[in-house]
């Protein structure tokens, strides 16, 4: 027992511990909030659906390096420039949303929440969910065509841009007039941010999928399409029929009723109550104890 006792301690005593000082401190910290909001950015951008699929060719090329297939390491050897390259263009819109929004987040803010012990965190109020039925239902009664987008967590800012900015509380009669037949809005779609609507007459990519119906316009078409490249939830009034359908996940649902449209909205607004209390009091505990001390 004493010989195994005696093999630890001079095992620990050769162990040279780094020395670590205040500037190393830092340099950690600086590096995980770096990690952290590049985590946070991928999480909330297309680049997470693309980067799961670049996580699946690097798994690839590790099977290909067990099993020493040399003929596909001598093909990504060689094109491992262009790839990076590739990358990069792939990721630009992102990459540029990024730098834009740099200096316009406050970190500490979004790491250590302050507010109120229970707070209530929801994409929408349930009065713009009763605006969005009232003014799609209103809508398909006189046939008048609506595409209207609700932002999830991926971003559509490069979607919004190629409209008109608005900025506008959501109500159904605002939504009723932008979609009125001869108004400056009515052609597009609308992106629905939060409680507001914040652009209009935006282009969406049309889906490609060749099982949808041939019967379907662009309308529905488009509604597809932006499912189908992000995880928004899209609400498509036919001009034609005046029915209701919803695009998500790229499927689509047709001539849906009220009451599903609404459980389908109450879904997407993923209302849920977040309890800060333990932080409160850990920090009021620490702010007593100090004045104790004084």
């Amino acid at each position: 027992m004493q010989g195994l006792k005696d093999m630890l301690v001079r095992f620990f005593l050769k162990i040279s511990l780094p020395n670590v000082g205040v500037i190393d401190v830092i340099e950690i910290a600086l590096i995980a909030v770096f990690i952290y909001q590049c985590m946070v950015w991928i999480k909330y951008t297309r680049a997470y659906t693309l980067l799961k699929g670049i996580v699946v060719v690097l798994l690839f090329l590790l099977l290909a390096y067990v099993f020493k297939m040399n003929t596909i390491l001598w093909i990504v050897t060689n094109l491992a420039n262009m790839m990076i390259t590739a990358v990069v263009i792939i990721f630009q819109p992102e990459l540029r949303r990024a730098l834009e929004q740099l200096g316009q987040k406050n970190i500490m803010a979004a790491i250590i929440p302050f507010d109120s012990n229970k707070e209530v965190e929801e994409r929408f109020t349930d009065k713009t969910i009763n605006e969005l039925v009232k003014a799609c239902f209103d809508m398909g009664e006189v046939k008048t065509g609506a595409l209207i987008v609700i932002e999830q967590d991926i971003l559509l800012t490069e979607y919004e841009r190629t409209g008109i900015n608005l900025d506008a509380v959501l109500t159904s009669q605002l939504l009723i007039n932008i979609f009125e037949h001869n108004t400056p809005l009515h052609d597009g779609a609308i992106i629905v941010r939060g409680n507001r609507i914040v652009a209009a007459t935006c282009y969406l990519p049309l889906s490609d999928n060749m099982e949808l119906s041939k019967q379907l316009g662009t309308r529905h078409r488009a509604g597809v399409g932006i499912s189908e490249v992000s995880d928004s939830v899209t609400i498509i009034v036919s001009e034609e029929t005046g029915h209701v359908s919803v695009a998500k996940n790229g499927r689509l649902m047709s001539n849906i009723n009220s009451q599903h449209l609404r459980k389908i909205l109450v879904e997407t607004q993923n209302k849920k109550i977040v309890d800060n209390s333990k932080l409160r009091q850990l920090l009021k505990g620490r702010v007593k104890h100090e004045e104790e001390t004084d």
